[in-house]
Parts: structure tokens; sequence; C-alpha cells
């Protein structure tokens, strides 16, 4: 057959496998399958030179292992290919030819012409990742930026496989007791810290997929207002969902960006053969992503808040990227955005309770009188008997039921049961601490020791309280 030929019984083999040929030239074409979305599929690649021709199947989605599925392709094309070839005859091929001829792509704009990448290019094409340019301006930038915060929490001794908790905060985590206390600034700055090495790389190789295909689309600064707005909207409902968790990572804000695209899947914005692909493969991740999350020990709230804050904000550019010239309202709808998703944040920022962090202030205060009430331990030997008893009855009994009443005030806030459990012990220890004070002081003002074997039973169990307790005093 000539090269005519075998592009028109080529694109035949296509048509009847029900692939969808989105590109053609004298060279070849390529073709993507059409499983279904929730189905795994690939894009086919045939490229004709000095008559041969090269086949390639590669997966459209972002999983490590394709299972043998590209070479099924491969092996279904040829066999498609041999039998379709005896009933098509040479005129035939000819003819289905000429019908394509409108559809090639120019020799001078045909990719398929390019030379594959040296060793050298490739290596140079990985480095390429990290460097900022024309249409891929942003996401580099966004990953630099994210493993420079990395280096620099290794550097300063944070363990690189799992940083412990002290150490994520230091460094701006998302915790509600501290977040709520006026931190509000780590609603971002979480967004730039992993936890671990290779949650930092499956976080940038997810970053650097979905950056590739949206940036060019999107542009600088719709891309980098995505960026931002979807990881406050990620923080803020993380916040708002999690009593205790510590959040980190650059997951929520890139969760965002998955969501403006599937916005953008959904309208004519892209063509239409790759938006099947794109949208399955961009389903499929979101899908699998949010159902590992179930497990525990991901933040899965952060990814659905920052999902719905993508899929809002790219409905919302729908109407400028329409219009591309049009400035005023590309600026108009990201000033909008920022304004509603910033206020939106603040309103619920300044209404969420602070439960733990009201908590954990009324402990500082807890502790503070818990000293005072002690002081009765350090008086010197030679103290007066009525200052002696002063102490311990105006000062240490009245501390202690000073410390029952800030305890009972806990039963107004929403506390783990963790926390209650522990208030209840809390109590207990006061109660005994009374009961230890009130012998004590009959023991004084009597001048008396045959209160001493009860106070040392009740010194006992002060000590297992505060064992049970996991206190040190």
């Amino acid at each position: 057959m000539t090269q005519q030929q075998f592009l028109a019984l080529a694109n035949e083999t296509a048509a009847k496998l029900s692939w969808k040929v989105g590109y053609i030239s004298d060279d070849g074409l390529i073709a993507y399958t059409d499983n279904g979305m929730l189905s795994w599929n690939a894009e086919i690649k045939i490229k004709i030179e000095d008559g041969i021709s090269n086949i390639q199947s590669t997966s459209t989605g972002n999983e490590m292992m394709d299972w043998g599925k590209n070479k099924k392709n491969i092996a279904k094309f040829i066999s498609c290919f041999e039998e379709l070839k005896p009933t098509l005859t040479k005129e035939q091929l000819d003819s289905k030819y000429q019908e394509l001829k409108e559809q090639l792509v120019s020799q001078e704009e045909d990719i398929l012409k390019l030379p594959p990448a040296t060793t050298a290019e490739q290596i140079k094409n990985f480095f390429s990742i990290f460097k900022p340019t024309q249409g891929f301006f942003i996401t580099p930038i966004l990953i630099d930026l994210n493993i420079l915060v990395f280096i620099l929490m290794t550097i300063s001794g944070v363990n690189i496989l799992m940083p412990d908790n002290e150490s994520l905060l230091n460094w701006g985590a998302n915790f509600r007791p501290i977040t709520l206390e006026g931190q509000w600034w780590r609603l971002l700055t979480n967004c730039f810290l992993h936890v671990g090495i290779f949650h930092l790389l499956l976080n940038m190789y997810a970053l650097l997929y979905i950056g590739v295909l949206l940036e060019p689309l999107l542009g600088r600064t719709r891309f980098i207002s995505a960026y931002l707005l979807t990881g406050i909207t990620a923080s803020i409902t993380s916040l708002w969902w999690h009593d205790l968790t510590i959040s980190a990572g650059a997951s929520g804000a890139i969760f965002g960006m998955y969501g403006v695209f599937l916005a953008m899947l959904t309208t004519n914005l892209i063509e239409k053969t790759a938006r099947k692909p794109l949208l399955t493969s961009i389903a499929v991740f979101v899908g699998y992503n949010l159902i590992y999350g179930l497990k525990g020990g991901i933040d899965n709230a952060a990814h659905i808040g920052g999902l719905l804050g993508g899929l809002i904000i790219g409905y919302a550019f729908i109407p400028s990227l329409k219009k591309p010239g049009e400035d005023k309202l590309k600026f108009g709808t990201i000033g909008l955005l920022t304004i509603l998703i910033l206020v939106s944040s603040f309103v619920v920022y300044k209404k969420m309770p602070n439960n733990i962090g009201t908590y954990d202030a009324k402990m500082k205060e807890f502790v503070s009188i818990e000293s005072k009430a002690l002081e009765v331990y350090n008086m010197p030997q030679n103290t007066p008997r009525g200052k002696i008893l002063y102490g311990i009855k105006d000062r240490g009994i009245y501390y202690w039921n000073q410390n029952i009443n800030l305890i009972e005030s806990f039963d107004d806030l929403e506390l783990p049961l963790e926390i209650r459990t522990r208030n209840k012990l809390l109590k207990e220890y006061c109660e005994l601490r009374i009961k230890s004070y009130e012998l004590l002081y009959k023991g004084v003002s009597e001048e008396t020791n045959q209160y001493e074997a009860q106070i040392e039973d009740y010194n006992k169990q002060i000590e297992a309280k505060i064992k049970e307790l996991g206190g040190g005093r």
C-alpha cells in the first residue's frame, strides 16, 4: 500500500474500534479510546516514517501502571487492521483518502514530524518542570515554592519522612485551636507545607499534571487566583469540619484546580474529542482520592472544600474565557470572586466556635490557680500557726474550689470525649485535694497528729490520680 492508502485504512480501523480521531495528517493520526467516564482510556498515536508505521498507546489518566492495557490496544488495532485490509480495494482506500484530505493538518503545522527527544533533551525537559516559561509560568513557581519550603523545613531539623505535630505547627499548619486565636494566616501557609517527602512528591505530581493542562487555558492571573482562593476554601472547610486535626498540604488547592478543570470540561471551551478522555481522567483521580481519603489520616474535608470552591470559580471564569479580549470582565470576575470568598471565609472564621482554644486558655488559668493552692506546702517551718491555717483554708481550699468551678464551666463547651473524661478526673483530683486540706487544717488547728494516716491515704489517691491524668506534679 501507499502511505495514503495505509492512512485511510488506519482511520477506518480506528472508526471500527470506536476510537475518536482527534488529529490527522499525511504522517499519521492521533486517536482516543472512548470507554466511558469511569473507565480507563488511552491516546493512540500512529506515525508513518520511511515506509514504517509506529503505533503507540499511552494512558490519558494519571495512574502509575496500566496492567497491560496499552499493549492490548496495539494488539486490537493490528488485529482489526488485518481484518479490514482484504475487505477494501486500493481504489476504495484512495477514494477514502481523498475524503480525508480536507481534515489533514498541513506539513508546516504537523506535530507528528517533530523528532523524538534525545537523552539530553529529556533531561532538559525534566528540569524545565521547574522553570517558568510562556504558558507554563505559575505552575513551576508553585512547585518550586513548595519544594523550597520543604527543604528549609528539613534543614531546620524537621523529619524528612514524618514530621511531628509540633514542627508542622511551628511552620504554619492549620489547627483550629491556634488558627482561631488570631493566627488566620495559617489558612494559607498550610497550603505550602507537607507531611513528609512522599506527601510532597505525590502532591507536586498532581499539581504538575493539572498545571500543564489548565494554566495555558486560564492564563497566569486566573490560575494563581484560583489556586490561592481554592486553597483558602479548602482550609476554612477543614477548620470548620475538624476540632483537633492538624492540616497541611497543597492537596486542597490542587483539588480546587481539578474542580476548575472539571467545570471547564462540561463546556465547549475544550475540543470535543479530547474532552471525554480528560473528563474521565480527572473524574477518576478525584473519585479515587476522595474514596481513599475515607480510610482516615487524610483531610478529606479540605479536598471537598477545595473541589467545590474550584467548581464555583471554574464556572465563574467561563464568560471571560469566552471573551478573551475583555480584560475588564476577566479582572472584574477575579475581583468579585476574591471579595466573595474572603468575606464568606471571614464570616465563617469569626462565627466558628473555638471550644478547644477556650478550653486551652481556661486550662492555663487552672494551672495558675493550682499553683496558688499549693503555696501552703512552700511555707517555712517556723511560719505562725495562724498564717498556716489561713494558707490552708482561705487560699488552699478556696482555690481548689475555684478550680472545681472552672472545670464545671467546661460543660458549656462542646469537647471531645477524651477531654471530657480528663475533666472528670481533674475534678476528682481537686476534690481529693480539698479533703486532704480539710484534714490538714483540723490537724494544725487541734495541734494533733491523729489525722496523718488519713492524710497519707488521700495523698496516695492524689498521686494515683495524677498518674492517671498523665501529669508530673
